[in-house]
């Protein structure tokens, strides 16, 4: 049972396949295409809905599908025309390689009913491939002289992707003298080509020899490839080494430093390998010290410097230079190597001073010789001529007796007052670029002759000194410069004799040695004794300043001595008029009156009469006194002193003149007692009294005392003349005032111009070259005098007397103390 329901199941699928196989030869159907490869995208390889009877519309309806077998190419099925279309690049040698021919299969399958259409696709062949060598290059190694001709070379042969006739491949080679090709067909369709020798080979004509072998195939067009053979020949030790010329010449400066590069020789040996290896090696040294200073490098020839050079102990050096290759045998070739030293300025001068002769005396003539040199330079040619200067260039010159020897000589004055000492330097320079120079220094000290005067540092010395000085005060320091040195500038001083002196007041001469004397070393200025104003007003003598050399020189000063006064007298009251005894010059004092206020007084006791009722104004008496010293010291004022505060009299605080100071009454008393103060304005002040009895008369009384009195003041007139008189007076002050006072301002201004330009102020010393002027200070200024003048005028007779005092201003010297200013009423010219 089981067998035969297994063999009906058989029957069964036989029958089933029988049957598919009827249907499959009633639906398939086959279409063939063919294509060239590397066509355009979109080239219409066929229609196969028109090759097929579908009609377009139903290929949509039954659903039609198209599959590929196997790899799938470049072509599309267009869905809607039916069209077989190429879509992307179709390479036939991708495709199927070299199997040929190349078919791509698919099948297009309708349903409705089944039916299935098999497609073929032909890709034919183009010539798109070029011939390929394996290597674009294949090197081969040939020996010189040893390879025969005839020799063969087999090559490697093209290879071509395409086939058929467009894959067969021919060969040539690039022209050859000494190649060429030779073809062996390996299979039936490809040939081998061999290379083959045709004449021997020479490695140094020509070492390398670059071929091309060409393949080319038999497509339309024929396309070709190429391959470079490079032909290595192989070298034989048949040359020996050569140099580029048989002699070198080198010119190397001595200033080359060891290890400087002199030459740089090059043997060249036209083999190769061991057999052009070229060692050097240097020989024949003349002079033999060239190999102590000269060295070559085995393996590069390098000549180079192994010591110093020095062209003044070998100016050429002479060798020869081997150069031995490696081969079997060794061969080898030579040269000659002349090296030139080339002086360089590397020496500088030399300067010895051979003589020098010092000090020179500052008056020796133009021409001395001071000293000898000697020069030299051990270079040669410019760089060994020298050229000498002298600096700084006087007074000194250089002389060039012969060839490196020079004189240094004097070609100026000397004067060792200006310069004591020079410092000379002799300068040599060479002639070599750059120049070297050398030097060497002299001291030439000069020596000294007596040539100078001794000079003072003034011509005249102006002199201020106060009397009263002590014996032995220094009075000033006189100073004489000789610029000579050692005993030629010692200078010794004294007080010249002879004719110098000076007249003092009396009469009579005295030598200025008499009242000074100057130190002789120092040259102080010192008193012998104490100086009196009014015995002596101005000293002027001669000081003289001696060298110790020889002969002995001298310079000579005048010293103008001014004896400034002091206050050292007391104002005096002059004798009575009339010619009546004297005053009483006795010191004395005034009740009432201190005694510092009445220092150094003296007084007197005088009378005068007046009569009453006398107007205001009337003078009654003048107060006359003098003062023995000068200027301020001598000007005098007058002061009453009793009765104080207002009584009726007054005194002129310049004149002296008692007036009424009020018509006189009889209430003022028959008699008046004035004390009245005369003093003068030095400082400390001394001062005199007088004491003034005043009677107050009536006019007959007064008429009789006019007649018979022998008092010491003489009563001025009465009532009756008073007036007029008093108004002339009057009238005539005023304008002697006015003349004085212009006469002196002018004068001031003068004094003032010419001392601003000739003096300056010095303590003690005033120097100028003008006349000299004594300068006397006091509490109320500065004043300049050359006398004393003091005068009585008259006016009229009768009348009241009048003392002129002149004074000729110049400029003040500093206030004598810090009140001169305060008491320093403005001095009249004229006093009244």
């Amino acid at each position: 049972a089981v067998g035969a329901a297994a063999m009906a199941v058989c029957r069964g699928g036989v029958l089933r396949v029988l049957v598919l196989q009827a249907c499959w030869a009633l639906v398939v159907a086959q279409v063939r295409y063919s294509l060239a490869e590397e066509a355009k995208a979109g080239t219409v390889v066929g229609r196969l809905w028109q090759e097929l009877g579908v009609e377009a519309a139903d290929a949509e309806a039954r659903r039609v599908r198209v599959v590929w077998q196997g790899r799938r190419s470049g072509v599309e099925v267009s869905g809607a025309s039916g069209a077989l279309v190429v879509s992307s690049r179709v390479d036939r040698e991708e495709l199927c390689g070299k199997g040929a021919p190349c078919v791509l299969r698919l099948e297009v399958l309708l349903e409705r009913p089944l039916r299935v259409f098999h497609v073929e696709l032909e890709v034919t062949d183009i010539n798109d491939n070029a011939p390929v060598f394996p290597t674009a290059r294949k090197n081969l190694s040939i020996a010189e002289l040893t390879t025969v001709p005839g020799s063969r070379f087999p090559l490697e042969g093209a290879s071509d992707a395409d086939i058929g006739a467009n894959a067969q491949l021919s060969y040539t080679l690039s022209p050859s003298e000494h190649f060429r090709l030779d073809l062996e067909k390996s299979d039936e369709r490809n040939t081998a080509p061999d290379l083959v020798l045709t004449k021997p080979l020479d490695r140094e004509t020509l070492p390398v020899h670059r071929l091309v072998v060409t393949a080319s195939d038999g497509g339309r067009p024929s396309l070709t490839g190429t391959m470079e053979l490079v032909i290595s020949v192989l070298d034989a030790n048949d040359n020996a080494p050569q140099f580029n010329q048989s002699v070198y010449k080198v010119q190397l400066p001595e200033s080359a430093a060891e290890g400087t590069l002199v030459l740089l020789v090059n043997a060249t040996d036209p083999d190769e390998g061991t057999n052009s290896e070229v060692t050097y090696t240097a020989s024949s040294f003349m002079p033999l010290s060239g190999r102590d200073v000269i060295g070559v490098n085995p393996k590069t020839g390098e000549i180079r410097l192994t010591g110093a050079l020095d062209f003044e102990e070998v100016s050429k050096f002479d060798f020869r230079i081997v150069a031995r290759d490696s081969g079997t045998p060794p061969l080898s070739g030579h040269c000659k190597v002349l090296v030139e030293v080339v002086d360089v300025n590397d020496n500088a001068p030399e300067v010895w001073v051979t003589s020098l002769s010092v000090p020179v005396p500052e008056d020796a003539l133009v021409g001395t010789v001071v000293a000898v040199l000697s020069v030299s330079d051990r270079d040669s040619g410019a760089n060994g001529r020298v050229h000498c200067t002298v600096w700084p260039s006087g007074p000194f010159g250089l002389v060039s007796a012969f060839t490196g020897s020079y004189s240094l000589v004097l070609r100026e004055a000397l004067d060792r007052e200006r310069v004591s000492e020079y410092e000379v330097e002799v300068r040599a320079e060479d002639g070599g670029v750059p120049p070297l120079r050398a030097s060497r220094g002299l001291q030439v000290p000069v020596l000294d002759v007596n040539d100078n005067t001794p000079v003072f540092s003034q011509a005249v010395y102006t002199v201020l000194v106060r009397e009263n000085n002590a014996a032995g005060a220094e009075l000033a320091q006189l100073w004489a410069r000789d610029p000579d040195e050692a005993s030629n500038g010692r200078v010794t001083y004294s007080v010249a004799e002879g004719g110098v002196g000076a007249t003092v007041s009396g009469g009579g001469w005295r030598p200025a040695s008499s009242y000074v004397s100057v130190d002789a070393e120092s040259g102080r200025l010192w008193a012998l004794q104490p100086l009196d104003y009014e015995e002596l007003q101005v000293l002027e003598f001669e000081v003289r300043a001696v060298d110790a050399g020889e002969p002995q020189l001298c310079g000579n000063a005048t010293v103008q001595l001014f004896v400034l006064d002091e206050n050292d007298n007391a104002p005096a009251l002059l004798p009575l008029a009339g010619g009546g005894p004297g005053p009483d010059f006795s010191p004395g004092t005034v009740p009432g009156i201190s005694g510092s206020v009445l220092s150094g007084t003296v007084s007197e006791v005088l009378w005068a009469r007046v009569v009453w009722g006398s107007p205001a104004g009337q003078v009654v008496a003048k107060i006359r006194a003098v003062d023995a010293d000068s200027g301020y010291n001598a000007w005098l004022r007058y002061e009453l002193w009793e009765p104080q505060g207002k009584g009726p009299f007054r005194v002129g605080l310049y004149s002296g003149e008692v007036s009424t100071a009020q018509v006189l009454e009889e209430g003022d008393g028959p008699r008046q007692r004035l004390v009245i103060v005369v003093r003068d304005h030095g400082e400390p002040s001394l001062s005199a009294t007088a004491t003034l009895s005043v009677s107050l008369v009536e006019g007959s009384e007064a008429a009789l005392a006019a007649v018979g009195s022998s008092s010491g003041l003489r009563p001025v007139a009465g009532v009756e003349r008073g007036t007029a008189v008093m108004a002339a007076l009057s009238s005539t002050n005023v304008w002697l005032v006015v003349a004085i006072c212009a006469v002196s301002s002018v004068f001031l201004l003068a004094v003032v111009l010419y001392g601003a330009s000739r003096w300056a102020p010095r303590s003690g010393v005033l120097s100028g070259a003008g006349p000299a002027t004594l300068v006397c200070a006091s509490e109320v200024g500065s004043w300049s005098y050359s006398q004393r003048q003091s005068r009585s005028l008259c006016v009229a007779e009768g009348a009241g007397k009048s003392d002129l005092m002149v004074f000729s201003p110049i400029v003040p010297p500093p206030p004598a103390g810090p009140g001169a200013k305060e008491m320093q009423p403005e001095p009249p010219s004229l006093l009244d």
